[in-house]
């Protein structure tokens, strides 16, 4: 069921556009992508401090934390969904960040706005299991997503994920292992783990507490 359009929200969305971009999809991605429309990290941050890349922020608990946290850094947040997208954005612009910045699409078409070789640490955090098989290559550890991510990591580039849900987990990790992607600091447990500095997203919080354990992961390339 699609959610509903909040009221207002082109109106909130554009008092948010210091810290937000729309990037409009078209009908075949493998053609939109070759229009390169890069960036301007620089001129969006005024600085040239590294760039991180959260894929499926929902509405911005961790990026805001993350950012808030990091100010060497520079944190670029993408969510598919413009309802939520909306709520990352005013909360980002409450807490005064200039470190953090969002982008409203889908992964599939980051390849035309983020250059090559550019990003140091690539966040999924609790990204849609699609449980179905057949929707198995909407799942954003999917190895046509491990391509685009290959392309936009750095060389020595990482990827950190996050989920409640074990199947996907596995699912992850099998693609990662096939696809030229070592593993490190594998949890299956994470809340009972030795683990610092996690920073707690919506859906972990909710799920946490009602006792399910949460899955983590560092993947990098051989």
């Amino acid at each position: 069921m699609r959610m509903r359009r909040k009221k207002n929200l082109e109106k909130r969305l554009d008092s948010c556009h210091n810290f937000f971009q729309l990037f409009p999809e078209e009908r075949n991605f493998r053609e939109a992508v070759k229009k390169k429309e890069y960036l301007d990290f620089e001129k969006i941050f005024g600085n040239n401090n590294p760039i991180l890349l959260e894929i499926g922020c929902g509405k911005g608990q961790f990026a805001c934390e993350y950012a808030k946290r990091h100010p060497e850094i520079n944190l670029i947040a993408v969510e598919k969904v413009a309802n939520v997208a909306v709520q990352a954005c005013e909360k980002a612009q409450e807490m005064g960040l200039k470190n953090l910045y969002f982008l409203q699409g889908s992964a599939e078409y980051l390849p035309r706005y983020i250059p090559d070789n550019s990003i140091e640490l690539i966040f999924l955090n609790f990204s849609c299991p699609f449980p179905k098989k057949k929707y198995a290559l909407h799942r954003l550890t999917h190895h046509n997503f491990l391509e685009i991510y290959k392309q936009l990591l750095k060389k020595d580039g990482e990827i950190h994920q996050k989920t409640d849900n074990m199947h996907f987990f596995e699912f992850s990790i099998e693609e990662f292992s096939q696809n030229g992607f070592a593993l490190k600091n594998i949890s299956l447990d994470l809340h009972n783990s030795d683990f610092e500095d996690n920073i707690v997203t919506e859906y972990e919080d909710r799920f946490s507490s009602m006792g399910m354990p949460i899955y983590r992961l560092e993947a990098y390339m051989k």
